[in-house]
């Protein structure tokens, strides 16, 4: 997972600076609030890795885009697997309760559960917006990815 998710990424952000690419949009992972064993797994230690990175090869035009579980429509081996079933009404609940369970987020872990997810339209127009905005860079969390997303004209 590590050479996935931070090297093969650190290959690609460096090669991106070297060729004058002027920005780089790195979809990465939410920080969750994990116990410190488990963020010291290769993906997580990747995922890092490689928003180091960008935030350090283009500092002021990389994004970093950190959303929690991504739901639609996914195909695999043919066959379409609706994430958008669960994560759509996830994502709703989790919206119109957050004022209570707000007071559960610093619990370690508890955002595995708590955090909203994320659906594939909204991080495919956040990464719009932060294309065609300059004055978007550095790490947008999931409340920002959604208002990334809002401000994308169609």
């Amino acid at each position: 997972m590590l050479r996935i998710n931070g090297e093969a990424n650190v290959v690609a952000v460096n090669a991106a600076k070297e060729y004058g690419i002027p920005k780089f949009i790195l979809i990465s992972v939410h920080d969750y609030n994990l116990p410190s064993f488990l963020l010291q797994s290769g993906y997580f230690t990747g995922k890092r890795k490689a928003e180091s990175e960008v935030l350090s090869k283009f500092p002021s035009s990389g994004v970093v885009l950190r959303p929690a579980f991504i739901y639609g429509k996914r195909k695999v081996d043919g066959f379409e697997i609706p994430l958008d079933l669960i994560g759509e009404p996830l994502e709703k609940l989790l919206r119109a309760t957050e004022s209570f369970t707000k007071p559960l987020n610093s619990l370690p872990a508890s955002d595995l559960v708590l955090a909203p997810p994320v659906s594939v339209d909204d991080v495919a127009y956040a990464v719009i917006n932060a294309v065609k905005d300059d004055d978007c860079f550095g790490i947008l969390t999931i409340d920002q990815i959604k208002e990334a997303a809002a401000g994308v004209k169609v």
